[in-house]
Formats: structure tokens, C-alpha cells, sequence
């Protein structure tokens, strides 16, 4: 139980330290106005408070992810609270402030024309397909995934089916309303019955029976899958997740100063940090690797969801737990839609004020969820998990060209972009999704790749600062 505690307070404390660092590093301009007021719209740019911006934030960003990841990252045991703690802080929280400042700073752009402005035209075309890929298979996986909670939840009495048809109608409308119509007015309800269920796991859990495992870097997977580089792989959004990117650009057209960039940006993936942190636990506490294995691979997490709620607070605790559980993918769901549609329309240079062209881009994107909701669960989450990881890796090179060029301290954003670039390249050609290579050869061909990737950046940069693209970078 040490090192879960400790794990909390040290969380805690990097919002307050480095973070602050990292804002200070930054420097957000008070004075600047923000494009909910520069670009207000009535639609997507909409000035909102500080704190309901930080609970669509967290909503956003968290989906699954901190639920479903870190129980299936328990299965490597204690050394996933290694890559919760130190990956969201160095890693995840840095992206999605970078990401979500940079937005800001750009007139709240998505990632797309984010890597067209700071890694070139090429780019900006390559990561529109990674985002809008991600995106489709975020919001397939965020429909499946609650319908399948709530089907447990009601005892097997609505079919999936109708489930699915419901929270896709829920989608559609929030893609095409106003955000503060749905969203805006729901999310702070949605964000009650999260913090209510999950702070009801991890306290009941404290005072439980249940022995919390101290830090181990042995490999406890059951079927002893390497943990370089999938633990990165499976614990996304509860460290780094690519995802984020495309979320934190909806929330920097709605942000009322720079100011509250570090409360919005950093401070809710630390929170979703926690949120992965007691649910890694739970899940190492009350089941073995193998029990926790055939757990999911018979039902998906949505079984380990349900069977630690009820066991740890009861039919009426564990039911405001699993509608906790339900609440973050449905709410990363729709917002996964709304930023497809916007990054189409932004490339497209369609206007998104009347509904008519919000229709026209929404109901293309659904009919293809819809087909990809016949895809096995699990094949999908692969898919999800390299795109997602991709896209971070992109996120935080966006990031890193953005410091180099204003001459800021750059490595803040280039050591976790190395990293998680790295690892993209070994999984992809090692993994049958991929090139199905030997492991060990994918990790010196992964190397030769990255060190590939690195010279590239430094020419551009370099390009970059040679042609003063420091004018281009400010925004009116």
C-alpha cells in the first residue's frame, strides 16, 4: 500500500512542481485574447468557465482509457504504476498542455494543421488520416464498450443492440449541437457520478482486505508479453495517450485566459493519472494475473468493472461506480465524433455554423462507426492502441518544434516524443498487426528508425529557424 500512497502524493505533487515549471517554461500571455472570444461562433467557439472547462477536459480525455487500460495493465503487475506515475507526468500531462496551448496560441487549430504549420505539408496530410482514423476508432470502441457495462448493469434484460442504437443517437446530437447545448450543461453531472464512483473504489479499497501490491519491476503477465514495449501500449490514456491531442483543441476554443491552461491541460491528466492508478490496484488486489486474464478475455474489462464495484461498495455503491465506468466512454465518445467532424471541416474549409453543413460531415462519419461496430472488440483496441500511440508521438514532436523555434527548453517535449516513438516503431514491427518481426530485430530496426526520425527534425528545425518562421508562430 506504500507505493500506491506514495504514487497519489507524488502525482499530486508534480501539478504543483513541474508543472508549474513547464507553465512557467510556456509562459502564457494574460493579456492574449483566446480564440473562444477571437473566434466566437456560437457553435464550437464558446467562451466557458475555468471549472467546467477542467470536467469536459477530464471527460474528454479520460474515455476507457484509465478504466480499461490499467486493468489490463495489471496483469504485468506493480511495474504499471512505474508508467502511470512517470508517464503521465513527463509524459501525458506535457502533451496535452503543449497541445492544448499551442491550439490556443493557433487560433484553437486541430493537430492536423498543427503539423502542417511546425512539420511541414506532408505531415499535415499524414496526421489528418492518423487523427481521423484514431477518432473513428474511438468513438466504435466508446459505443461498444459502455452498451457493454450497462447490459451487465441491467442484467442481460436490453439487448446490446438497443444499446448501442441509443448512445450513438446521444453521439450524433452532441456532434452537431452547440457545445454548451449538451455537453456544456451534461458533463458536470456525468463528472459527479465519476469522482463519487471511483473515490468510492479507491477508498473502499484502502480499508478493504485487500492486500495492494508494493513496486516490483518483475514481468507478471500470465502470458508473459514482453513489457517493452506493450505496457505502453496498454496503459494509454492513464500516461500518454494520442488521443488527448485531438481532444485538448475542443477545450482551446472554449478556454477564457492562457491562465487556466495548467489547471485545464496538465491538472486533469494528472487527476485521470489517479483515476488509472485505483483501478490498477483494485485489479492487482483482488485478482491473479490469471483470474484477472480469463476476466478479460471472456467478457472484456467491463466484467473486472463490474465484479469490483459490487465486491467493494455493495449493489448501490458498485451501481454508482459502474455508471461512473460507463460515464467516461460515452463522454470521450462523443467529443471523439465532434472533433472528427471539426478537423474534416477545417480541412475541407467548410464552415460549421449552419447545421445543414455540420450534417453533411457528421452523417459519413457515423455510417462508417456504424460498420466498424462489427469488428471483434479486441482486434480494434490493437488498432486503437498504435494509432493512439502514433498520434502522441506526433503530438509531442508538434510540441518540441514549437519550444525549438521560440527558443524555449525544448527537451521537456523531445525526451517523451524519443521515447514513445521508439516504442511505436518496435510494436508495429513486431506485433502480428504488423510486420510480425522477432522482437529483438525490432528493436534495432525500431532504433535505426528513431534515430532517422530525430536527424529529420533537426533539419526541419533547423530549416525552420533559417527562414525565421518565428513571425509565423504568433498569432493576431
Amino acid at each position: 500500500m506504500i507505493t500506491f500512497f506514495a504514487s497519489i502524493i507524488i502525482l499530486i505533487i508534480a501539478y504543483f512542481t513541474y508543472g508549474k515549471f513547464i507553465e512557467k517554461m510556456f509562459a502564457p500571455a494574460e493579456s492574449r485574447k483566446t480564440p473562444a472570444y477571437a473566434n466566437g461562433d456560437g457553435v464550437d467557439f464558446v467562451p466557458m468557465n475555468k471549472h467546467k472547462n477542467a470536467m469536459i477536459q477530464l471527460l474528454n480525455i479520460a474515455g476507457t482509457g484509465p478504466i480499461f487500460g490499467p486493468i489490463m495493465g495489471a496483469l504485468y503487475g506493480p511495474v504499471a504504476f512505474l508508467w502511470i506515475v512517470i508517464g503521465s507526468i513527463f509524459a501525458g500531462a506535457v502533451h496535452d498542455y503543449l497541445t492544448g496551448m499551442i491550439s490556443i496560441r493557433n487560433k484553437g487549430a486541430h493537430i492536423p494543421e498543427l503539423a502542417g504549420k511546425f512539420l511541414g505539408t506532408v505531415s499535415k496530410h499524414i496526421v489528418n488520416v492518423f487523427a481521423l482514423l484514431l477518432l473513428l476508432l474511438v468513438g466504435t470502441v466508446f459505443v461498444t464498450t459502455p452498451a457493454s457495462l450497462l447490459s451487465i448493469l441491467l442484467d442481460g434484460k436490453v439487448a446490446v443492440g438497443v444499446l448501442i442504437g441509443v448512445i450513438f443517437l446521444y453521439y450524433f446530437l452532441s456532434t452537431i449541437l452547440p457545445i454548451d447545448k449538451i455537453i456544456g450543461r451534461l458533463y458536470p453531472y456525468f463528472g459527479a457520478v465519476l469522482l463519487i464512483g471511483t473515490l468510492g473504489v479507491g477508498i473502499a479499497l484502502v480499508f478493504s482486505d485487500y492486500q495492494i501490491p508494493e513496486l516490483s519491476i518483475a514481468n507478471m503477465h500470465p502470458d508473459n508479453l514482453p513489457i517493452f514495449p506493450m505496457l505502453f501500449f496498454t496503459i494509454t490514456c492513464g500516461a500518454l495517450s494520442g488521443f488527448h491531442a485531438t481532444q485538448s483543441p475542443i477545450i482551446s476554443r472554449t478556454v477564457q485566459k492562457e491562465s487556466q491552461g495548467r489547471y485545464i491541460l496538465y491538472g486533469m491528466m494528472i487527476a485521470e493519472a489517479i483515476i488509472a492508478m485505483i483501478w490498477a490496484a483494485a485489479s492487482m488486489s483482488m485478482f491473479d494475473g490469471q483470474t484477472l486474464s480469463s476476466m478479460i478475455n471472456s467478457g472484456t474489462p467491463s466484467a473486472v468493472v463490474n465484479e469490483v464495484s459490487m465486491t467493494l461498495l455493495g449493489a448501490i455503491g458498485g451501481t454508482i461506480a459502474v455508471l461512473g465506468a460507463i460515464v467516461l466512454p460515452i463522454t470521450s465518445g462523443d467529443t471523439a465524433f465532434r472533433a472528427a467532424r471539426s478537423i474534416i471541416a477545417d480541412y475541407i474549409k467548410m464552415d460549421q455554423q449552419k447545421i445543414m453543413k455540420r450534417l453533411i460531415i457528421a452523417i459519413p462519419l457515423f455510417a462508417v462507426s456504424i460498420m466498424l461496430t462489427q469488428i471483434d472488440f479486441n482486434l480494434l483496441w490493437r488498432y486503437f492502441s498504435w494509432a493512439n500511440q502514433a498520434t502522441a508521438a506526433i503530438a509531442l514532436w508538434i510540441g518540441t518544434m514549437y519550444l525549438y523555434i521560440q527558443g524555449k527548453n525544448y527537451l521537456v517535449a523531445m525526451a517523451p516524443a524519443i521515447f514513445i516513438t521508439y516504442m511505436v516503431f518496435v510494436y508495429i514491427l513486431n506485433q502480428k498487426i504488423g510486420f510480425n518481426l522477432d522482437l529483438n530485430i525490432s528493436f534495432i530496426v525500431g532504433l535505426i528508425l528513431t534515430i532517422v526520425i530525430v536527424a529529420m527534425f533537426f533539419a526541419k528545425a533547423r530549416k525552420n529557424r533559417m527562414e525565421n518562421v518565428e513571425t509565423a508562430v504568433a498569432v493576431d
